[in-house]
């Protein structure tokens, strides 16, 4: 169903033959997903009652037109072709409740007459793109279903691109979806012929395309010309389509009817010969494809780009379809139930005034029914009080809509696509089209099974499912934010050659990523996501992968990079039960490596890798903690070994200062520096004797980086005295070197700290004395510590902590017993 094939359209009439006279067959121009198109197909096959109906698609899909039938087939769903050598290459045909190919297929399965697809078979339309150059509008076309022509370099692109905006500028109509509204949406049913319209639309299109649709000469035609207007591969599907019209005219007696994107009707009813047409499909490159149905939704249906079908409202557009009467009045109470959902005060006034108002609109512009611009209009004044706010809801929720079709079980599908659809509801895990967020909690069972399966479709490439930061910080709980696409269906075909069942191909995906990982902190991401994934069978070769790229890695920076990501892979192979102990080797000794050597790799670094290098001491600082004091096998204490190395870092000149600075920090908040020593090595770093860049830079290690600094400085008055003499003693022509360094450390401070400090700065060192002394002045700190107040709190804490609580009293706390 093509892009440029939305400008066509039918409504109804009287009954006349499958055939018109002369033989020729019944050509029913559309407009793809246009629901006057689709009443008016349905109109004209009750009325004229083909033999075979002939729809606009690939022939490759007849065997799957009876699925269409099956009563767990809930459109939006579409029409999946992919090559079998390289599934990735694939191309969608949406269909929704509303497109008119959907009718027919249902109008033919309902009265038990045959249906085939007649367009270009898909085997020449992907071996097409895996030849052409890519261009975004070559890869636009195919998997959208629109005209693989459909390009700016044709002779008259904007005719070409969008006939419907053509066609409304003749009309003397400025807006093209207003005026396809009022001329062809809003007739309802037996308005007429049923098939004048079809015929109006086909002169209409006729003269857009530059012929008058009488014989020629017999040849089908090359590039411009007569067919000026149309793209080479036009040219080559509508020969494709002649020559399936001319077989099944020949097969079936009670005559064709064909339902088809309006512009290529002209080229339809052209009498080209047999030969010319075979000789333009003659030739073509070819691979071998497959088929099937797969879910689709509204909203990829209101995308013009990517996989969407450029339908700007699709459920508005379902529900003038299904709305059998009173349009307008049904859909503003839909929008009334919406914003009742969301609290909003909506009575059933609201609802009569606004279709009042809808309908005043339609008048005054000459509308013959009001449309979504007026209901839209209607809906603002009078429900959402002129606010855009609930309005873009009711846009987001009712016009577009995040329908997600179905498909029935028995369609075809790659192995690890069947897989998974098991294994989703096995899990009762369902795929939706709006964004939602699931807490998992690992120690239940199935929480884990369902972690294990999102972890290995990511892993596969099937991001149905990120990560995201979970409101607990234990181990035992995560938190995904899930949201189906219809893209993944090609994920999943692509993952397809990896293996038959999500756990094997996610094995196989992981080992070939091990191979081909370009460095040592892939590969430790890479086995962090095993264990995750639960793939014990990929784990042994990653490990194997990874000490071999370990012992041979010498960068302490792709060491330090790597540590933590075995760190957290322990602390999860911990949660799920898994034996870690030759990960906790290669740690170890990745640690152990990193001790060694990092004392060398900070010497002689310029500021951006002086930086860099802060945040693998951070990094390491971490793991190292989260490994613990249990002496690793035949390698001693590890947070001892590392306290001694954060000293050598802290006391050698020729370390950049932001990494002594944070070196003294680390000690300092971990007990092994005491106080008055951190102020001393302040002092000394402070001292004139050092450069002010220096300077700042210890400063910026010591205090910066989000590390909670600001409060330091804000209870240490010592620090803060040796920073603000620091500052106020720095050289004029030096200030303006240190001051972006200075600001950035600052800055990072919460505001609030911010004006403590600047409070403490202004009342100088003489009146400021320590932030703990009495009559400092800062909100928050007393004369002395209110013992009373702290012991009322302690139950609390022992609650927080999982400690047995002490006997207290209720109302004093303020908790329940």
């Amino acid at each position: 169903m093509t892009g440029t094939d939305r400008a066509g359209g039918g409504q109804a009439g009287g009954p006349r033959g499958a055939e018109e006279p002369g033989g020729r067959p019944l050509l029913l121009g559309v407009r793809h997903h246009g629901p006057g198109s689709a009443r008016a197909v349905r109109a004209a096959l009750d009325a004229v009652r083909p033999g075979v109906v002939l729809v606009e698609g690939p022939p490759e899909a007849d065997a799957l037109i009876p699925l269409a039938a099956d009563e767990d087939m809930r459109p939006p769903v579409a029409l999946l072709a992919h090559a079998v050598d390289e599934p990735g290459r694939s191309a969608f045909w949406p269909l929704a409740e509303f497109s008119p190919e959907w009718v027919a297929l249902r109008w033919a399965l309902e009265h038990d007459v045959p249906a085939r697809f007649i367009d270009l078979p898909a085997t020449h339309t992907l071996a097409w793109r895996a030849a052409d150059d890519h261009t975004d509008d070559e890869a636009d076309a195919h998997v959208t279903g629109r005209d693989p022509g459909d390009r700016t370099g044709s002779a008259a692109p904007d005719v070409r691109a969008d006939p419907l905006a053509a066609l409304a500028a003749a009309a003397g109509h400025d807006d093209p979806e207003r005026w396809w509204e009022d001329v062809i949406e809003h007739r309802g049913p037996g308005e007429g012929d049923v098939l004048a319209p079809f015929t109006a639309l086909e002169e209409a299109m006729t003269a857009l395309r530059g012929t008058d649709g009488g014989e020629d000469d017999g040849e089908a035609g090359g590039e411009g010309g007569e067919w000026g207007v149309a793209d080479a591969r036009d040219l080559v599907r509508e020969a494709h389509m002649r020559l399936q019209v001319r077989a099944a005219q020949r097969e079936f007696a009670q005559g064709v009817a064909v339902v088809c994107g309006a512009w290529h009707v002209p080229a339809l009813r052209r009498r080209a010969t047999v030969a010319a047409d075979r000789a333009l499909v003659k030739g073509l490159p070819r691979t071998k494809v497959e088929m099937t149905w797969v879910p689709w939704t509204h909203r990829r249906l209101s995308r013009a780009g990517g996989y969407g079908a450029g339908i700007e409202s699709p459920g508005w557009y379902g529900h003038l379809f299904a709305a059998v009467d009173r349009p307008v009045e049904r859909w503003l109470t839909k929008v009334a139930g919406l914003l009742r959902e969301e609290d909003r005060i909506v009575s059933p006034a609201h609802v009569i005034e606004a279709a009042r108002l809808a309908e005043t609109l339609a008048v005054i512009r000459g509308r013959p029914l009001p449309g979504l611009s007026e209901t839209t209009e209607a809906v603002r004044a009078v429900m959402c009080d002129g606010s855009d706010v609930p309005l873009a809801l009711v846009h987001d929720r009712l016009v577009v809509g995040d329908v997600l079709g179905e498909v029935p079980a028995g369609a075809p599908a790659v192995p690890l696509q069947r897989d998974l659809t098991r294994t989703q509801r096995r899990l009762r895990l369902r795929p939706e089209p709006a964004e939602r967020e699931l807490e998992l909690d690992l120690r239940k069972e199935t929480d884990a099974h369902r972690s294990r399966l999102l972890h290995r479709l990511r892993l596969l490439g099937v991001g149905w499912g990120e990560p995201v930061a979970a409101r607990s910080t234990g181990t035992f709980r995560e938190t995904w934010r899930l949201r189906w696409e219809p893209e993944l269906s090609v994920r999943v075909a692509e993952a397809g050659v990896w293996g038959t069942t999500v756990l094997s191909a996610a094995t196989a995906r992981a080992e070939a990523d091990a191979v081909t990982a370009q460095g040592l902190a892939e590969v430790t991401a890479l086995a962090e996501r095993c264990l995750l994934a639960e793939l014990p069978d990929a784990l042994s070769p990653v490990m194997r992968i990874l000490a071999d790229r370990a012992a041979l890695d010498t960068d302490v920076g792709h060491l330090a990079q790597a540590l933590p990501a075995l760190v957290r892979s322990l602390r999860y192979g911990d949660v799920r039960g898994t034996d870690t102990g030759a990960l906790a080797e290669v740690a170890a000794g990745l640690a152990e490596r990193v001790f060694v050597g990092l004392p060398a790799a900070c010497a002689a670094l310029d500021a951006d890798a002086a930086e860099e290098m802060r945040g693998h001491v951070d990094a390491v600082h971490t793991a190292v903690g989260l490994l613990g004091d249990a002496p690793a096998p035949g390698r001693g204490d590890l947070g001892p070994r590392w306290r001694a190395v954060l000293r050598t870092l802290s006391a050698r000149d020729a370390v950049p200062g932001i990494v002594r600075g944070r070196a003294v920090r680390l000690l300092l908040d971990g007990g092994e520096l005491a106080p008055d020593e951190a102020a001393r090595l302040m002092g000394l770093v402070l001292s004139p004797g050092t450069p002010p860049t220096d300077a700042a830079a210890w400063i910026e290690g010591f205090v910066g980086g989000g590390s909670g600094g600001g409060m330091l400085l804000l209870h240490d008055d010592r620090l803060l005295a040796l920073v603000d003499a620091w500052l106020t003693g720095v050289p004029a022509d030096a200030f303006t070197d240190v001051l972006p360094l200075l600001r950035r450390t600052f800055s990072a401070f919460e505001p609030g700290v911010r004006r403590s400090l600047g409070e403490l700065v202004r009342r100088g060192p003489e009146a400021r004395g320590s932030v703990t002394t009495a009559g400092s002045g800062i909100p928050g700190f007393a004369t002395g510590l209110d013992t009373e107040r702290a012991d009322a709190v302690l139950p609390v804490v022992r609650l927080l902590l999982g400690r047995d609580p002490e006997p207290y009293d209720n109302d004093l706390v303020g908790v329940d017993a």
